[in-house]
């Protein structure tokens, strides 16, 4: 079973932004976004990540908000018409792909991690995100 870990990257922010998918310390997904955000770049992460996994693989982030889309909030904006009570969805592409995926994808295990505490698969994720959002391709 693979273990991915996923961070995205936008500096300043908004602005240039990069993402990566790291397995076993090496990115085996990078892009990136001429004007962005962090919450996109670590978005489009976990897209290309889930369109890697497979069945028992997990996938690791940092991001807590994005976990919490997939996993608590999106099941209800997609039961209101992809409408939440306080008004239109923030990157309503992205939640729908991702959750689409995420959905698609049962058997892959979906998990936050504290970022910036030494973890090393988060911490070469970090990493090369930075370095995609300069322009770094595999």
């Amino acid at each position: 079973m693979a273990h991915y870990y996923t961070d995205g990257s936008a500096s300043p922010n908004p602005g240039p932004g990069g993402y990566a998918v790291i397995l076993d310390g090496q990115p085996v997904a990078l892009g990136r976004e001429g004007n962005s955000t962090n919450i996109r770049m670590e978005a489009q992460a976990l897209i290309a990540a889930y369109k890697i996994a497979k069945p028992g693989d997990t996938i690791s982030t940092d991001s807590e908000f994005w976990v919490n889309v997939v996993t608590k909030w999106a099941p209800n904006w997609q039961k209101n018409g992809w409408k939440k009570k306080t008004g239109e969805i923030k990157n309503l592409e992205l939640v729908q792909e991702l959750y689409a995926l995420y959905l698609d994808n049962p058997d892959v295990v979906l998990e936050w991690t504290r970022g910036h505490v030494g973890t090393k698969g988060n911490e070469s994720a970090d990493e090369w995100a930075n370095k995609a959002r300069e322009g770094a391709t595999l």
